[in-house]
């Protein structure tokens, strides 16, 4: 089974527009994709796909509640369709609460000389319910902060898709990549793989050019880089949809330039494929 987190320190809209189009290219090849979303943000990828979710609902079974083993109804129950044939698991205002909800978890298991894992949850509860039985992709979106939500997406995937901007704070960020791993390893205590840095936002200029050249120099896997779609990705936020989706049923006419770059979504989930089922 494919599994990945999609993850970026400085946040924003490009890691959760990946992760979305991404989940719609698998998808394309035929995969059963499911796609978890535990960003507590409101702009997360429940709201870019126009999920219906109870966000707010505090007596909602959620996947928070799971996570502390406090559910209030079966897994599978919590899963739900799109118009784009891969699944999602929806956000939820809980979710923001989840470090402290976790603590109090492990000490009441402690309590009672039972085993809890703050870190691992997300894995148990996934293993528990059978998907990776059900699909053969799996994808979580976490927000962009160090915390039980990435530690736990992290520990279920064990490798990650990191979208960086070629700007000047962009390259410093891909040149703490090594640091970040290792913090992440030595978090979780196994090894974590770094199936693609994806650069995008990509202008015309020299200067962004040469950023390009510096990411693929510092030894990391980048397969594509997506130019600056801005018109695009927007498009995608305010009809709430995938690019593909989007170019399909909300544009007017053909633009080969955005024909071209769902191209290179396709080809980066063929690559994470090809890379992540090894």
């Amino acid at each position: 089974m494919l599994t990945y987190t999609t993850y970026s320190e400085a946040g924003g809209v490009g890691k959760t527009t990946l992760t979305a189009n991404l989940a719609d290219a698998h998808t394309q090849q035929g995969r059963d994709v499911l796609v978890i979303d535990l960003d507590p943000q409101q702009g997360s990828l429940t709201y870019l796909l126009g999920i219906p979710a109870s966000r707010d609902d505090g007596e909602a079974d959620n996947i928070a509640r799971h996570l502390i083993d406090r559910p209030k109804g079966e897994f599978s129950d919590l899963i739900q369709d799109t118009p784009y044939d891969f699944d999602v698991i929806p956000s939820h205002d809980m979710l923001e609460n989840l470090p402290q909800l976790l603590t109090k978890a492990q000490e009441i298991a402690e309590d009672l000389d039972e085993e809890f894992a703050p870190n691992d949850q997300l894995r148990q509860v996934l293993s528990a319910a059978g998907i990776p039985d059900k699909y053969d992709t799996v994808i979580v979106d976490p927000p962009a902060t160090a915390g039980p939500q990435l530690y736990n997406a992290v520990s279920a995937t064990r490798s990650l898709v990191l979208p960086v901007e070629p700007t000047g704070k962009g390259i410093q960020s891909v040149e703490g990549l090594e640091d970040m791993v290792v913090n992440l390893e030595d978090t979780l205590g196994f090894n974590v793989g770094i199936l693609a840095v994806v650069p995008n936002g990509i202008g015309s200029t020299s200067n962004q050019e040469q950023y390009l050249a510096e990411i693929q120099d510092l030894g990391y896997d980048a397969p594509v880089a997506l130019r600056d779609r801005s018109s695009l990705f927007e498009g995608c936020w305010d009809q709430q949809c995938t690019a593909f989706y989007y170019v399909g049923y909300h544009r007017s006419g053909r633009r080969d330039y955005e024909v071209e770059t769902l191209d290179k979504l396709r080809d980066l989930a063929a690559h994470i494929e090809e890379v992540g089922d090894q």
